[in-house]
């Protein structure tokens, strides 16, 4: 019973492993590309004014999307491909717990009959006065 328990578990385990790492590593050596050439660049300072009101450096967009758009798990894999401080993790975390994979998540409630631009619209108010909040007790534009 516990052997069968062990082995049951340690399969599970890596079956979720590999099922992660096919998400993130991809992310990661995507976004690990992008910084080898211009574009992240253009996509920072694109980004930056914006990301400064979370105090967030103009890099932090690309995560930002890849969680919204993806998941979560690719969000992860970019936030390891660009240098980011500890509170700058924090505030991209906090505002991806109110909004990530809006595609895949907004089919899920309009299966409920809900309104899936209501919805959006609700995580990502949310996602940005989350990002406001703790951007500026952090000491972003608005502190």
């Amino acid at each position: 019973m516990l052997i069968q328990s062990i082995k049951q578990g340690t399969r599970k385990g890596l079956e979720t492993t590999f099922l992660l790492g096919k998400i993130i590593v991809p992310v990661y050596f995507f976004v690990t590309f992008l910084s080898h050439t211009p574009a992240i660049d253009w996509i920072a300072r694109l980004a930056e004014p914006l990301m400064r009101l979370f105090n967030l450096p103009g890099e932090a967009a690309i995560i930002l999307v890849m969680g919204n758009l993806l998941n979560l798990y690719a969000a992860i894999g970019a936030i390891q491909a660009i240098s980011l401080t500890s509170s700058e993790i924090l505030v991209i975390a906090l505002m991806l717990s109110f909004s990530h994979a809006l595609f895949v998540e907004t089919a899920v409630v309009k299966q409920l009959q809900v309104s899936g631009l209501k919805v959006v619209a609700l995580r990502l108010t949310l996602m940005v006065l989350a990002g406001l909040i703790y951007g500026t007790l952090m000491g972003g534009v608005l502190g």
